[in-house]
């Protein structure tokens, strides 16, 4: 790609970014001293700081290059995934689960599962987790690298490994706490490094209404056209929207993907984790305007025979991940162009190190220590969880070089949280909510859902069963597929949890105290002014969702 000329101002800005990240990893290392400071960054964050960094570690390779690729090939209905498929549950999280995480004070979400049921239900979410991280870890070297494969004109390999051991030395160094560290600095980084590429498009084209204007109508709505799946670009119906979306993935990731719940246990006290997401979901709302807004901006000027404006491609296929970067390489001046770049940098890095410092806690305590040897040291866990990092870093340097042969990387990140987060989501529901599910409920529920999903999964990839068939519509998109395998695979594990659970022995009640909602005596905090509780801001948060959905109906 000879037409985007990096200088020496731009090389500087990327090469001083590397230096920064790496320099906190060693900083922070001499405040690393015992587990919990490496695992859950000593509890001392302030929920700014916590809030930050939940919606930072959501801000890889998926959020910025992913988004705005689908945008230019579904439209609008892009926004979902942030609106309707974040919101809600991100308040969910820190007005009702919040507590009970917190309190509990497990240091991670299959800890919650061994103590409500068993240590089967336990090791088996956990191994899946690992292995769903291990997947979307990949894909965010993936993009990491294309960036610097794109940009700098480095090789393939160079770029893979330059990403990985970048991310490897930092985490390795002092855990959570650098990773949420180099999260917030990412944070900034992204919003500077981004939002000025919506500003130059709608200044190139006019006006946002002149964008709306000239897209096709189906890419123009958000729910007005979702009766009919064929006149929308997503192909999916309302149904699969707020059921496979808005409930299951959405809630299943939000409130269940130990990846961005460690940032709010990492909260001091139980007022800052509750207000981490809601806080976090302002800033979601918003963010759109860089990746939809991006997205038909590259639709509109793909579309003008006179922008010379022309995605990549590859191999005869249009690469739709390159429509940021393109914008970049168009709107920014020298210099600038190194700000872009290591915005993006940055996007992959807060994914990556969240992904990472997930799986080396999910492997310590819920495989290593619970499974291969219980009588662990606090310093044997602490050495344990930084092998874990490297060998979490290498083995995603193989998922990479897979996602790399896949055709988009949207598509297939839904399908892998299909596979994990849809069924987990209904064993942690009624885990919560009812006293009387049974530790083999809970877990001949979550295998038979993971089992379901990833063979729907199969089956409709292989040409076995029709798509259609899964959306319960005539016509059906990659996409309106996950969302509805979703949904199927939620309910399945919810049914055959409830009807296990009618055959097997429950636990007593005693044991569940602390656990289930109903059992648990309720945490009265100090009384606090209404403007810091949570409950309020979470209430003016469904208020903006509630009018932005109604304005781009």
């Amino acid at each position: 790609m000879g037409n985007i000329g990096l200088t020496l101002v731009d090389w500087l800005i990327i090469a001083l970014y590397f230096v920064f990240v790496l320099g906190i990893g060693f900083y922070l290392k001499r405040y690393t001293k015992s587990q919990e400071d490496f695992f859950l960054a000593g509890r001392k964050n302030n929920s700014w700081v916590a809030g930050l960094a939940f919606l930072s570690a959501n801000l890889g390779a998926l959020e910025l290059m992913g988004m705005t690729g689908n945008t230019f090939k579904y439209g609008m209905y892009v926004a979902h995934f942030y609106w309707i498929g974040a919101i809600p549950a991100m308040l969910f999280l820190g007005i009702y689960m919040m507590p009970f995480y917190y309190s509990a004070r497990i240091k991670s979400v299959p800890g919650y599962l061994k103590l409500r049921f068993d240590e089967k239900t336990r090791v088996l979410n956990a191994v899946s987790f690992a292995f769903m991280t291990l997947l979307v870890s990949g894909i965010n070297l993936y993009a990491m690298a294309l960036v610097l494969h794109t940009f700098l004109g480095w090789n393939w390999d160079a770029s893979m490994w330059a990403s990985a051991l970048t991310v490897a030395v930092y985490v390795t160094l002092s855990g959570l706490m650098s990773a949420i560290f180099t999260e917030i600095i990412q944070f900034f980084l992204i919003w500077f490094g981004l939002f000025l590429v919506s500003i130059m498009g709608i200044i190139e084209i006019g006006s946002v209404q002149e964008i709306l204007s000239r897209i096709p109508e189906s890419f123009a709505t958000l729910w007005s056209t979702s009766a009919d799946p064929s006149q929308n670009g997503m192909m999916v119906t309302w149904g699969g929207i707020v059921l496979g979306l808005g409930f299951v993935l959405s809630f299943g990731y939000w409130t269940t993907d130990f990846l961005v719940v460690q940032r709010a246990f990492s909260a001091k006290d139980l007022r800052s984790a509750r207000m981490t997401p809601i806080l976090a979901s302002f800033f979601k709302m918003i963010l759109p305007f860089i990746v939809v807004l991006g997205g038909l901006i590259a639709y509109i000027l793909a579309h003008d025979p006179g922008s010379g404006f022309r995605l990549l491609t590859d191999g005869g296929k249009i690469n739709y991940d390159s429509a940021l970067p393109l914008l970049i390489a168009r709107y920014y001046p020298t210099g600038l162009i190194g700000l872009g770049v290591t915005a993006l940098l940055a996007g992959f890095m807060a994914g990556q190190a969240g992904n990472i410092s997930a799986f080396n806690t999910v492997w310590t305590y819920d495989i290593y220590h619970s499974v291969i040897n219980k009588k662990a040291s606090d310093d044997h866990l602490l050495w344990m969880g930084r092998v874990a990092t490297v060998a979490g870093i290498i083995l995603s340097v193989g998922t990479a070089y897979w996602a790399k042969s896949m055709p988009t990387i949207m598509d297939y990140m839904q399908a892998i949280f299909s596979w994990v987060n849809a069924p987990l989501f209904a064993t942690m529901l009624l885990g919560m909510f009812v006293w009387w599910i049974t530790p083999n409920g809970a877990f001949w529920g979550l295998l038979t859902g993971m089992v379901t999903s990833f063979s729907l999964f199969i089956a409709v990839k292989f040409d076995w069963i029709p798509k259609t068939l899964i959306t319960l519509s005539d016509v059906a998109s990659d996409m309106a597929a996950n969302f509805w395998r979703a949904w199927w695979a939620w309910l399945i594990t919810f049914l055959v949890t409830i009807i296990v659970s009618f055959f097997t022995r429950k636990k007593d009640e005693k044991e569940l105290v602390g656990l289930v909602k109903g059992l648990t005596e309720e945490t009265v905090g100090k009384p606090v002014p209404l403007l810091k509780k949570p409950e309020f801001w979470a209430v003016l948060s469904l208020i903006i969702l509630i009018f932005l959905n109604v304005y781009f109906w």
